[in-house]
């Protein structure tokens, strides 16, 4: 990872380059198999489920439920100082796999296991947004 203002920035791999191409158009990027149909995140380069390489990108929904969390109090660095307190969650995407993220965009405390919420982009740098999540809209 490289760094911006001190916070790591996430350097795009061969396997992960689709999905921050996306990020960085607002757009939640995961892998579907071609063969199973099976859609899977963290990117790979075969289907964890069937092990076929045939392994494509699809545009997700960007929906999602809050599936745990914690709120971050102290901060790992000082990097990270002035965002505390902060939330960090397990999402369940719409499509089915579950993704690390971070919840914005409503205090903390609220906070829900269950909660419906939906995918937002903060751009680190030119190249690189990272996909959060808000509470859903409507």
């Amino acid at each position: 990872m490289a760094e911006t203002h001190g916070k790591p920035v996430p350097v795009p791999t061969r396997e992960t380059l689709p999905f921050w191409e996306g990020c960085r158009r607002g757009e939640l990027m995961i892998q579907r198999c071609g063969e199973c149909r099976h859609f899977q995140f963290f990117p790979r380069l075969y289907c964890s489920r069937c092990m076929s390489e045939r392994v494509e990108w699809v545009r997700a929904s960007g929906g999602a439920e809050v599936s745990s969390f914690t709120i971050v109090r102290r901060p790992v660095s000082a990097a990270f100082a002035a965002d505390t307190p902060y939330v960090v969650a397990l999402v369940r995407l719409d499509e089915g796999p579950t993704m690390m993220t971070n919840i914005v965009g409503c205090s903390p405390e609220s906070v829900r296991i269950g909660m419906a919420v939906e995918a937002v982009f903060e751009r680190l740098t030119d190249e690189i947004s990272l996909p959060q999540f808000r509470p859903r809209s409507g």
